[in-house]
């Protein structure tokens, strides 16, 4: 239980990104004019507001299911070593907190700097996600160097998330018509970004390469091929003009490549967590039943 509760955590950050991107690439940023209630007078959407509302709100609604699915990690790990407990908090305690911050980015009109912090905040609690279902598994033999550089993939793919937001607050995409964007030369920020990507692509060969021939070779060679579909498809939308489908494929991809070398980092460790031991399927589900 304690597993399926881990992997529905993990799966519905992820979806959490892609669904928040939606709003955005679809003008739906104000679809819920105001927060916490979605209008001044209904908790949910009216048909009044269109599918705008519906997009809006939908996305408000997977954060509620996912504070619940928090709630019954909490309970469900609560009897084992305070590392699982510390780490099931964070999607309980964290998620209200990016819900706030949400209700500050509507009640704001979708500043653009509230939009990255609201954006941002869900790869913290996607790591912390990947950290508690992978510690929850028998550890994997350790690997110093791919240690290193894995952890050096995962730093270089949130400095190319910080400039990819940075991009997209310069863009068409901001959520509502009416929204100012932010003060970059879009070619500029976009350059920026795109010298980001190729020193990503280079720590990611370099990782797949050290790989070679051991436990992690499939997870390298991963790596290497959601880069590369990644940045083919960042500079395919950057030439046809960034249309919203591309936008919400390539944050997709963001997304999951930042969940697979976090994965690959937090593997490469071996042992790291003193003297814990990895959670059996059958007492994580007792501890569960309890």
């Amino acid at each position: 239980m304690v597993r399926r509760l881990s992997r529905l955590a993990l799966a519905l950050q992820m979806l959490l990104v892609v669904s928040g991107t939606a709003v955005r690439v679809t003008g739906s940023g104000l679809g819920c004019p105001t927060w916490p209630r979605c209008t001044g007078t209904s908790l949910t959407n009216t048909a009044a507001q269109g599918i705008h509302g519906d997009i809006e709100f939908g996305n408000r609604l997977l954060a509620v299911v996912m504070e619940a699915v928090g709630i019954l990690l909490v309970l469900a790990v609560r009897k084992h070593a305070r590392e699982h407990l510390r780490l099931a908090s964070v999607q309980a305690l964290v998620v209200p907190l990016q819900a706030v911050i949400g209700g500050l980015l509507v009640l704001s009109g979708l500043n653009p700097y509230v939009l990255i912090v609201h954006f941002l905040t869900s790869f913290p609690l996607v790591f912390a996600a990947a950290a508690l279902l992978r510690r929850l598994d028998p550890p994997a033999p350790p690997h110093p160097l791919l240690q290193r550089l894995s952890t050096a993939v995962v730093a270089a793919v949130s400095v190319v998330l910080v400039l990819g937001t940075l991009v997209t607050g310069t863009g068409p995409h901001a959520g509502d018509p009416k929204v100012k964007r932010l003060p970059f030369d879009p070619r500029d920020i976009t350059q920026l970004h795109a010298d980001g990507v190729w020193l990503l692509s280079g720590l990611v060969l370099a990782t797949a390469v050290v790989a070679w021939r051991t436990t992690f070779q499939a997870w390298g060679l991963a790596l290497v091929a959601l880069v590369a579909a990644q940045a083919g498809l960042g500079y395919w939308q950057y030439f046809h003009g960034v249309p919203a489908g591309a936008v919400a494929g390539h944050v997709a991809l963001a997304t999951i490549v930042f969940t697979v070398s976090s994965w690959l980092a937090l593997s490469t460790r071996g042992r790291p967590w003193r003297s814990e031991q990895p959670i059996p399927a059958q007492a994580s589900g007792t501890a569960t039943a309890r």
